[in-house]
């Protein structure tokens, strides 16, 4: 196979050329030893692109537990004994109080996330509830509710909702050993119904769950051929009780590479560090992963999970010469 040098692969990003097999296999098969010039190069493509802004979202898990769905690293599903938290989605009042902290912490994007896979009227009407409220507070309102008809998504965006999110998780080949109670193209159609109703859409996957290089390099392509603009990137926090607790937890430096990885697959997109971030790179490789190519992160605390402190997130953007802009209103970057 021939030898493609970064420099060389990271020109042809930037120049705006789609990446060979050759070139995608140099990347996936780099040794640890040449994964700070990796690095280096998703930087430079990341900056091209969004210069040094690192743009903030925040999440509130709104409706917890019960999930009717069975993928497989997941705390919430009803298939597996964890001992989540479990309440019905929480009140107006409430989802707005905590949209009004992740804007104190410097947040754009809002994202209200619903356990479960489908949604009925009484639920959808709550949901039109939470929009507005995260709207009040002068934030983006996303929202994570499952798997949504046309006709749910406009009642949602009329009430003013931005975003919707939902995951694809990882490769259409690998799915099935995560997820038996959907299908791979139920996650694809919700995606594309959601863009065709003209909202953006924030979807990406979680890494470290058994998935190989190649599955990693499909799902990109996946979210590549869909033109999602908005990525986020999970890593899995192994959770008891699920059929992954006793996953090993992925090292940074395999993490920092699917990073990287993502960056020069999807140069235009926003790749939004999110769920796993303090179970693999913790707090002393904060400042790498900043400048692995990922140009956002998710602050706060996760679905069942904690964060990192907001105040720890802002001295190391700044440490690392970037910074977060509170006025940025840009929708996806």
């Amino acid at each position: 196979m021939t030898h493609h040098s970064l420099a060389s692969i990271a020109s042809d990003v930037r120049n705006g050329q789609s990446l060979s097999a050759a070139q995608i296999h140099t990347l996936i098969t780099l040794d640890d030893e040449r994964l700070p010039e990796l690095l280096a190069h998703a930087h430079d493509i990341r900056m091209a692109r969004f210069g040094n802004r690192v743009s903030l979202c925040a999440i509130v898990n709104a409706q917890s537990g019960h999930c009717s769905e069975d993928c497989s690293f997941c705390a919430q599903s009803a298939h597996h004994d964890t001992h989540c938290p479990e309440h019905a989605l929480l009140s107006p009042e409430e989802i707005g109080e905590a949209a009004r902290l992740a804007k104190e912490h410097g947040a754009q994007r809002f994202g209200v996330v619903a356990s479960g896979k489908f949604v009925g009227h009484d639920l959808l009407e709550g949901f039109v509830r939470s929009v507005r409220a995260v709207a009040q507070q002068g934030l983006m309102p996303d929202l994570s509710p499952g798997i949504l008809g046309r006709d749910q998504l406009l009642a949602l965006k009329k009430a003013g909702l931005c975003g919707y999110h939902h995951n694809l998780e990882t490769s259409a080949s690998y799915f099935s050993k995560v997820c038996t109670t959907h299908t791979y193209e139920e996650d694809v159609q919700a995606v594309r119904t959601a863009m065709e109703a003209g909202l953006d859409v924030c979807c990406g996957g979680i890494f470290g769950i058994g998935e190989s290089w190649d599955d990693r390099v499909e799902l990109a392509l996946q979210l590549r051929d869909l033109g999602i603009r908005s990525v986020p990137l999970n890593f899995l926090t192994p959770i008891p009780g699920t059929p992954l607790a006793g996953q090993a937890i992925l090292s940074p430096e395999e993490a920092l590479h699917i990073v990287a990885l993502y960056r020069f697959l999807l140069p235009e997109s926003a790749l939004r560090i999110c769920g796993g971030r303090q179970t693999v790179f913790g707090l002393d490789r904060k400042r790498e992963l900043l400048k692995s190519g990922a140009n956002g992160i998710m602050v706060g605390d996760y679905l069942t999970t904690s964060g990192p402190s907001v105040e720890s997130d802002h001295v190391e953007i700044t440490r690392a010469g970037l910074t977060f802009g509170k006025q940025q209103s840009e929708v996806l970057s």
